[in-house]
């Protein structure tokens, strides 16, 4: 038989031996090793810890927590982790008791409960969606664990008033948008998000001084009203009016812009020297140029000084310029919660934003169908951002491009992706389905007609093909086939539709150059035909 309940002073040197045996002595977080820190947890408001005892031979065999600090005071967000169950007592059932007295403990105490998934295996993220838990992000080599970087699912649980309290419509751009309506879709919510295409980042520059927080600069800075209080733009977990002490105690540091001895802005952070990143929990600013200056200046010193290849800042869904200047310096979305922290007398959307210094291989991973799409869409933005550079690059070269500025080539380049055929490969075939654009960047690609594939025409670097699938849905007309090795950016009619909704200035210039550029096919195509049919005279 087997019992849940609260852990007790008794139960410590029992724990201990659980996570000893479920991740052996390298475990990353050494304090689940150190009984003293066990036994404090044990007494802690701030952290629910419970235990799977076999009734009959009192041993302790799983151990579960909830944290209750994880937000601000009033945010009233738990996370639930650190689930772990002894090897011979795995498959009784055992994480699914430790999952359901957790819910019952506390859905009167809280509004979300997040949980970070590991995805090596599907083991949680099946207890995950079982318990009412959704996907609504994916943070890619967040979490160090023997040695190794893995990737969690970001899954949430909703209780109480919480989505009563949402505050409706919020205001985000466009590279968010997908994310924000997948995430609302699992929750069976409307994505009620308003595209602001029009937000400009915060402006670069500003000759400031970078300092360190003492407590001389606290009270000058605690009288900033500006991005702490009314216009709040990022979130977490600690505030400059938790005071000197409380900040020090939780690890947090500030780091400050200055101007001789005034203090125009800071940037509230802790680092963790285990998982090797950085967590923005607050910006506080009285000037424009000194939200990117810190932001950037922390990026930085995350890059060249401390190792620290992950970088999180969680961003209100309301606050479009905060969202384009991280964007601009290389953030990318990985989570979009709905109501996640309380402000005043509402609940606010919150976009997870992350800059990973190096994006590395993300290993096997062992996702259950809702969380992979999820991860297919996070990971997508990250792959277009080492392609849309390329595809930018060699704009001056492409006639599709001729007119765009410079922000348009940058949103069209982003949604494309790159693939390479090698020399002799089919790209498609007559009557294939049409639904992608191929743009190529080297190489030449061969176009034919019938079953033995006539050559009819190529394609050169610089040149599209399938550009009629842009225009319709329908089929291919002829054969393609990689003359050489061809590498080419592919563009979607699903992703263009998509982008052309939220820009159509882009769609008006795009359509003129596929026009132009069909009608240069044509004409040389009808000029290799007639020459086909001189020869046979």
């Amino acid at each position: 038989m087997i019992r849940i309940r609260p852990a007790q002073e008794s139960d410590v040197s029992q724990i201990r031996e659980v996570y000893e045996e479920v991740y052996g002595r390298d475990y990353p977080y050494r304090d689940f090793y150190d009984e003293n820190w066990l036994k404090r947890s044990v007494f802690n408001d701030e952290f629910l810890m419970l235990v799977a005892e076999d009734s009959e031979g009192g041993n302790v065999l799983g151990t579960a927590s909830v944290i209750f600090d994880v937000g601000a005071y009033s945010d009233l967000i738990g996370e639930f982790g650190r689930l772990a169950v002894r090897p011979y007592a795995q498959n009784r059932g055992i994480g699914r008791m430790l999952m359901e007295k957790r819910i019952e403990l506390i859905q009167d105490r809280l509004h979300l409960a997040i949980m970070e998934v590991r995805v090596v295996h599907p083991y949680a993220q099946t207890i995950a969606l079982r318990h009412g838990f959704a996907p609504v992000g994916f943070e890619p080599l967040k979490h160090y664990f023997l040695q190794k970087k893995e990737s969690l699912a970001f899954m949430v649980r909703y209780f109480g008033d919480a989505l009563a309290l949402r505050r409706n419509n919020p205001r985000i751009i466009s590279q968010v948008w997908p994310l924000a309506n997948l995430a609302m879709e699992n929750l069976s919510m409307r994505c009620d998000a308003v595209v602001d295409e029009g937000a400009e980042a915060y402006p670069a520059g500003g000759d400031f001084e970078l300092r360190e927080l003492t407590s001389e600069g606290l009270p000058a800075l605690l009288r900033i009203e500006r991005g702490r209080v009314r216009h709040r733009e990022v979130f977490g977990h600690m505030r400059l009016e938790y005071g000197f002490f409380k900040l020090r105690v939780g690890s947090a540091t500030y780091l400050l812009a200055c101007d001789k001895n005034h203090i125009h802005g800071a940037i509230g952070f802790t680092l963790d020297h285990v998982e090797h990143t950085v967590r923005v929990f607050e910006l506080v600013s009285s000037s424009d140029r000194a939200i990117r200056f810190l932001i950037g200046e922390l990026e930085r010193k995350c890059r060249e000084e401390w190792g620290v290849e992950y970088i999180q800042m969680d961003v209100g869904a309301h606050c479009t310029r905060m969202q384009r200047t991280l964007i601009e310096l290389d953030f990318l979305p990985v989570a979009y919660v709905p109501a996640m922290v309380f402000q005043e007398v509402e609940r606010l959307d919150v976009i997870r934003m992350v800059r990973l210094t190096r994006l590395q291989n993300l290993g096997p991973l062992g996702l259950e169908p809702a969380v992979e799409t999820v991860s297919d869409r996070v990971m997508r933005e990250f792959r277009r951002r080492t392609v849309a550079p390329r595809v930018a690059r060699a704009a001056a070269e492409i006639p599709l491009f001729n007119g765009m500025n410079r922000d348009q080539l940058v949103r069209l380049a982003s949604v494309c992706t790159v693939v390479e055929f090698n020399a002799g490969e089919r790209i498609f075939s007559e009557n294939d389905p049409a639904d992608r654009m191929y743009l190529i960047l080297e190489g030449r690609v061969v176009v034919g007609l019938g079953e033995q594939a006539t050559r009819i025409g190529t394609v050169e670097m610089g040149e599209t093909l399938g550009e009629l699938s842009l225009l319709s849905s329908g089929r291919h007309s002829a054969t393609a086939f990689a003359e050489t090795i061809v590498e080419a950016a592919v563009l979607t009619h699903e992703d263009l539709s998509e982008l052309i909704r939220q820009r159509p200035d882009i769609g008006i210039c795009l359509y003129r150059n596929l026009a132009a550029g069909l009608g240069n096919k044509l004409l040389r195509s009808d000029g290799l035909l007639r020459e086909r049919l001189m020869d046979h005279e």
